[in-house]
């Protein structure tokens, strides 16, 4: 497969380390701040903390800007400037108040902000000025590719994939749900169950993990074509039962006869809307989440579901 590879030490390989580390954070001062933030700026982007000593907010972020930056790989630098010791250049920069910080690309600052942000911010900013990091890209190509091998029933393909983007970024979550989708759908479903066990706690509500564990719970409800036919013998006989046309549409989704599960559920809300308090609406939201919002299936249904809803 081309693109972008995984290496098994959990890193992509081609990825550059960048300036040396020594390199990325300096102090400096008023006589070499041309030299240090201006002219440098032309070649990377220069991120400026101005501080003082005395300053609490200034030594809470100073540790945290200066990890940030070394794990950005070169793409960008730090300058550190004393205000105390340089207060003509604290003038000229209008410094207010501290920390401070500036960003410089191409001789002039494009961005900053006041005060010690959290680390997820300070990751954004640098992120903002330099742009995202060659491994960030090639995970997201990768993530993409996964995603079309899925897309195109390739699970062994989508599969390794998903895990190869595991090995770099073991919490991610587009990652983790894929292959938990992957294994759902060639029968793997305590792998799947395992997969899902590396969500971190409090992201469980996001939309790949939400898909993916819907898909498992339907998953978990086993096909069976003689319980299809005893339900459709059950319908043919009352059509009004809607319990067991509900149970037919959990069946056939189980057996991967989905446009026949819509159908069921979509018959269920056009004739009673609110019965057994929306479990056919109820269970048809979990058909969606299981099957993607971006399935061609997920979006005819929810056409036709507003087309009943708000007739």
């Amino acid at each position: 497969m081309d693109g972008p590879v995984i290496s098994m030490g959990g890193q992509i390989a081609g990825t550059g380390t960048g300036a040396p580390q020594a390199d990325l954070i300096k102090d400096s001062d008023t006589k070499g701040f041309m030299a240090d933030v201006v002219q440098a700026s032309r070649e990377v982007p220069v991120i400026v903390d101005f501080w003082a000593p005395w300053c609490g907010p200034c030594k809470q972020l100073g540790p945290i800007i200066e990890k940030a930056v070394r794990e950005a790989n070169g793409k960008v630098r730090l300058v550190k400037v004393n205000i105390d010791e340089n207060q003509a250049l604290a003038g000229q920069m209008r410094i207010q108040s501290i920390p401070a910080v500036y960003a410089f690309v191409d001789g002039q600052p494009v961005d900053g902000f006041m005060g010690a942000l959290p680390e997820s911010e300070i990751r954004a900013f640098i992120e903002r000025v330099a742009g995202p990091s060659s491994e960030d890209q090639q995970i997201e190509q990768l993530l993409e590719a996964a995603k079309a091998a899925l897309a195109d029933k390739n699970f062994a393909a989508a599969g390794q994939m998903y895990a190869g983007v595991l090995q770099a970024d073991r919490e991610n979550l587009a990652a983790i749900g894929g292959l938990a989708k992957c294994q759902i759908e060639t029968g793997e479903l305590d792998a799947a169950r395992a997969t899902l066990a590396l969500v971190p706690p409090g992201k469980e509500t996001d939309a790949d993990i939400a898909s993916a564990t819907a898909a498992l719970e339907l998953a978990e409800a086993p096909s069976d074509d003689a319980e299809i036919e005893q339900l459709r013998s059950a319908l043919a006989a009352d059509p009004a039962d809607h319990q067991a046309r509900l149970d037919l549409a959990t069946a056939l989704n189980a057996a991967g006869r989905r446009e026949e599960a819509l159908e069921q559920l979509i018959e269920i809300i056009r004739t009673d809307r609110g019965w057994n308090d929306e479990a056919a609406r109820k269970q048809l939201l979990k058909f969606f989440e299981a099957w993607g919002m971006t399935d061609e299936l997920t979006i005819a249904g929810r056409r036709q579901l507003s087309a009943i809803l708000f007739s």
